[in-house]
């Protein structure tokens, strides 16, 4: 399983490892949610040394990003409603811990209930996702 934990700041292999894993994390989401295959995007956005950068699938509707954050909090995918692929601004930010990558059912629950836009729904699923957050050492 890969450690989506392992720093990438200054580390060049790791941060390549990183974007690629991430890029397969991504498409496995995409079937998951069973998305068409040309409905979205997946890039990447390297960013500079001292950063992860970024990997991301943007879709008609969804908009997510994976990075490791600098502050290191445990937020490291951001989920949000969009209106196509040229809106890079859209719905409020939710976010999911990174270790939800190696789940991608789990994720996609996540992803489905921010795109049903049911702050109850999201909050409900959020909970028991932080609670097996900190049990996995990372709250």
């Amino acid at each position: 399983m890969f450690d989506w934990y392992q720093r990438c700041a200054y580390d060049g292999a790791q941060k390549k490892l990183f974007h690629a894993k991430g890029r397969a994390a991504l498409s496995a989401l995409a079937r998951e949610l069973r998305l068409p295959s040309d409905s979205y995007t997946i890039r990447i956005c390297e960013g500079g040394v001292a950063v992860s950068g970024e990997i991301i699938l943007h879709d008609e509707r969804i908009y997510i990003q994976i990075s490791q954050p600098a502050t290191g909090a445990d937020s490291g995918v951001l989920i949000r409603s969009c209106n196509g692929r040229r809106d890079y601004e859209g719905g409020r930010n939710h976010f999911a811990p990174l270790s939800l990558l190696g789940e991608p059912a789990a994720l996609a629950g996540y992803v489905r209930a921010v795109m049903s836009g049911d702050l109850s729904r999201i909050s409900a699923m959020f909970g028991p996702l932080a609670v097996k957050w900190r049990a996995c050492g990372r709250g």
